[in-house]
C-alpha cells in the first residue's frame, strides 16, 4: 500500500483555505482566557470563541489560548473578529508549516513547534501559532497540554514582571517557554546518546543500530523544528513595528542567544550520532577481527598436527616408522610438544 502524503488534504485548494492537516481530529476544543493588569487578573475557560469577543477593546493585556485546531469554524470566527489574513488562518491549521514570522500592519504572526516526549518516550512535535496585537496575544494549539504552566502561574500569582508589561512581553514569555523546553528535549536526547555509546563498547549488536537510526530521526525532527527559529527570533528583534517595545527587545535578544545555543547543541548531537554509527562499524570490525584471530591461531596450531597425522595416515606399505614399537607414543609426544611450543610462542608475541 502506497504511503499517503501528509500534504494530500491541501492539494488543489485555493490559497487561504482553512483545513486542518493533522491527525488529532478528535481533540476537544476549549479556550483559555487570561486578562490582566498590574494589579488584577481574570482567568476564564470557554467552549466557544463568542465569549472572548469582549476582551478585544480593553486597557488590560489579554491572552487567548485556543486548544484544538480540528474545529475550523472556531478558527474562522476568531480570524474574522480579529481581521486576520486568510493566509494566516491557513498556516494556523496547516501543521506542516515550518516556523516563521510574518509582520502585518496591526499584528504579528509567528509559527513555532512545541516538542515533548510522550508516555512511550516517543518524540512528538506539536504545531503552535501566535498572533500579537496591540494588547492581546492569541495562541493556537493542536490539543490540550503545553509548556506554559509557568506562564499561567506567573500571571495568576503575579510573579516576576509579566503583569507589569504589555502583550509583547507576554509573547516573548511564551516563546521563551518553548525554547527553554527545547533544552530539556536535547538533554534527554543527549542521555540516550550516552547510553548507546556505553552499550556499543560493551555489546555492539543490531539493536544498537536500530536505536541509533531512531535517534537520528529524532535529531532530524528536532533540527527541523528548531533551526528556522534563528531567523524568526532575529526578525522579531529587527522589526520596526510599534507592537514591540524597546525594553522587550533586550529579552528577545537573550532569546536569540538561547536559540543559537540550542541549534549548536543539536548540531553537535547530530555529529555524535554519525560518530556512533562509525563506532558501531569499528566495534563490529574489531569483534570480527578477534574472532578471526582466535580461529587463525587454532588453525595454525592444528596445521602441523594435521600434517603429521596425514603423513602417517597414508596407506603405503613401506613406511619406515610403521613397525616401530613406540611409534604411537612418540608421535603423541611430538604433537603435544608442537602444540605447547606454539602456545608459548603466541603468548610471547602477545597474540593470546
Amino acid at each position: 500500500m502506497a504511503k499517503k502524503s501528509k500534504y494530500a488534504k491541501a492539494v488543489g485548494l485555493a490559497p487561504g483555505t482553512i483545513i486542518y492537516t493533522g491527525n488529532k481530529t478528535n481533540a476537544d476544543t476549549f479556550i483559555e482566557v487570561f486578562d490582566y493588569t498590574k494589579s488584577s487578573y481574570v482567568c476564564n475557560e470557554f467552549s466557544t470563541i463568542d465569549n472572548c469577543y469582549d476582551y478585544k477593546h480593553t486597557d488590560s493585556t489579554t491572552w487567548i489560548n485556543i486548544n484544538g485546531l480540528n474545529t475550523t469554524e472556531t478558527i474562522q470566527k476568531i480570524g474574522t473578529h480579529y481581521q486576520l489574513h486568510p493566509l494566516i488562518l491557513e498556516d494556523i491549521t496547516s501543521i506542516h508549516q515550518r516556523p516563521k514570522i510574518d509582520e502585518y500592519d496591526d499584528y504579528i504572526f509567528a509559527v513555532f513547534k512545541m516538542l515533548y516526549y510522550n508516555d512511550n518516550n516517543e518524540l512528538k512535535v506539536e504545531h503552535i501559532s501566535f498572533v500579537l496585537g496591540s494588547n492581546y496575544v492569541l495562541s493556537f494549539q493542536e490539543a490540550d497540554g503545553d509548556v506554559f504552566d509557568n506562564i499561567r502561574n506567573r500571571i495568576t500569582q503575579n510573579k516576576g514582571i509579566i503583569r507589569s508589561n504589555g502583550a509583547d512581553y507576554l509573547l516573548y514569555s511564551l516563546m521563551d517557554a518553548i525554547v527553554d523546553n527545547y533544552f530539556l528535549i536535547i538533554e534527554t536526547l543527549g542521555e540516550k546518546i550516552e547510553n548507546i555509546e556505553e552499550n556499543l563498547f560493551d555489546n555492539p549488536d543490531k539493536a544498537s543500530v536500530q536505536e541509533i537510526q531512531q535517534l537520528k530521526r529524532e535529531a532530524l525532527k528536532i533540527r527541523r523544528s528548531i533551526f528556522p527559529l534563528r531567523e524568526v527570533v532575529n526578525k522579531l528583534d529587527k522589526t520596526t513595528t510599534s507592537l514591540i517595545q524597546d525594553k522587550t527587545r533586550n529579552y528577545i535578544r537573550d532569546l536569540y542567544d538561547h536559540t543559537i545555543q540550542v541549534i549548536e547543541t543539536i548540531e553537535i548531537y547530530r555529529d555524535m550520532l554519525w560518530g556512533l554509527m562509525d563506532m558501531y562499524m569499528t566495534a563490529t570490525s574489531n569483534k570480527m577481527n578477534e574472532v578471526m584471530k582466535v580461529l587463525t591461531i587454532i588453525a595454525t596450531i592444528f596445521i602441523p598436527l594435521t600434517f603429521i597425522s596425514g603423513i602417517y595416515g597414508m596407506n603405503f606399505e613401506y613406511i619406515p616408522e610403521l613397525k616401530y614399537k613406540y611409534g604411537y607414543q612418540t608421535l603423541w609426544v611430538i604433537m603435544i610438544t608442537i602444540f605447547i611450543g606454539l602456545l608459548i610462542y603466541f603468548k610471547k608475541k602477545k597474540w593470546l
